[in-house]
């Protein structure tokens, strides 16, 4: 929502913005993250049958969850947004605190 307000704020941007974290991780890390941040030590691995069954039944597309894309968020960087967490495990961390 910060990066939205910034955006709103500032008319002289346009184009496409990628809203996303300025320190793109894969999902393993991802996950790992997430699991420390809410104390769980193991983690089940997800093959990629059942994402394709998951798919199915939501009628989606597998290759929205399967295959991954690396997005950086230049524009917001260089018009000078300061991401507020701007790696995974401190995010993870206080997402888990707030919640709990």
């Amino acid at each position: 929502m910060r990066a939205i307000d910034f955006l709103v704020e500032r008319e002289e941007l346009s184009g496409v913005v990628n809203v996303a974290a300025p320190n793109p991780i894969a999902n393993r890390e991802f996950m790992r993250g997430l699991r420390a941040a809410w104390g769980i030590r193991v983690g089940l691995p997800c093959p990629a049958w059942t994402i394709e069954i998951g798919a199915w039944l939501m009628r989606s597309e597998p290759e929205l969850v399967l295959k991954s894309r690396r997005v950086v968020p230049g524009l917001l960087l260089r018009s000078g947004f300061e991401f507020q967490f701007p790696d995974w495990p401190a995010a993870a961390r206080e997402l888990a605190a707030r919640s709990g």
